[in-house]
């Protein structure tokens, strides 16, 4: 019998310094951070297809109020075919071993990687 092994993700702001125990380091934002050089963020991967798409990250601002429906339209990308098999690889780094999800988000609990933590995580 063979059991998976649960997620394990870590979420931490690209401008955090890197850890030995980080393990996989992935930013999921659709830009790239100001200020932050390639070196600095020490990726395994930036995938930018998990992301907001831009048009719900314009119209959500970051407005706190409007969080739940964001969420909402959010998990609703994230079903998309080509989402899912980037959620699909993002799970199984998560399997193996740390995933660290960074973000430039100063707000984490109304930022879209408390969604995708969700998501991957079966929440």
């Amino acid at each position: 019998m063979t059991t998976s092994r649960s997620p394990d993700i870590r979420v931490k702001r690209v401008y955090d310094p890197a850890a030995p125990d980080d393990g996989a380091r992935v930013l999921i934002d659709r830009l790239w951070p100001r200020g932050v050089s390639k070196e600095r963020a020490d990726l395994e991967s930036w995938d930018k297809e998990v992301a907001p798409s831009n048009e719900l990250r314009r119209w959500y601002g970051h407005d706190p109020a409007l969080f739940e429906e964001f969420a909402e339209r959010y998990r609703q990308e994230l079903a998309a075919p080509g989402r899912v098999a980037e959620l699909d690889r993002l799970r199984d780094l998560a399997r193996t071993g740390r995933l660290t999800l960074l973000t430039a988000t100063k707000d984490l609990p109304h930022g879209h990687v408390r969604v995708l933590v969700d998501v991957l995580t079966g929440g």
